[in-house]
């Protein structure tokens, strides 16, 4: 889907203050409410917005340690089973991923400090299915959840 200026507009907004209602968002960049609803709506419908929802910080409620984790399967389980069996075991998983390469999936994980981070390791480790795991902590987060600039980037001058 193509998206144009006002449709990044009004993402940054939404992205920015996700609570502001439409009437203010049209407001802000001088649109009328009919075509800031209309714009929302299709940008759901097209798959560009998936939800609306406040960005939540783990640090904010005492996991600031990040740590990255490499999920070796077993071959003769999938890795969607796999996928749902680490979602159920460990609420701490922020991130799952199937990649290619050396490992199978890659996880981010939170925790509160180093023993917490070992015990929710354990916990990835022994999910059935995963048949190794290798480990890293991340030392500082430099972007996260960055979309803005792409969405920008490819932002057109017509309405799309």
């Amino acid at each position: 889907m193509r998206i144009d200026r006002l449709d990044a507009a009004l993402i940054r907004l939404l992205t920015e203050s996700p609570q502001l209602p439409i009437l203010e968002c049209a407001r802000r960049l001088g649109i009328a409410r009919g075509t800031a609803t209309s714009r929302l709506a299709r940008l759901h419908e097209g798959g560009v917005i998936e939800a609306i929802v406040p960005r939540v910080d783990p640090a904010g409620f005492g996991y600031g340690m990040v740590a990255f984790c490499l999920v070796e399967i077993d071959q003769k389980v999938g890795h969607d089973e796999v996928a749902a069996a680490l979602a159920d075991a460990v609420p701490e998983i922020v991130d799952m991923h199937t990649v290619t390469g050396a490992s199978d999936m890659q996880l981010r994980l939170v925790a509160r400090d180093a023993t917490q981070l070992q015990e929710v390791l354990d916990r990835v480790a022994v999910v059935p299915g995963v048949a190794r795991t290798a480990s890293s902590i991340a030392m500082r987060t430099h972007l996260s959840g960055r979309v803005l600039p792409l969405v920008e980037h490819v932002a057109t001058d017509d309405a799309g």
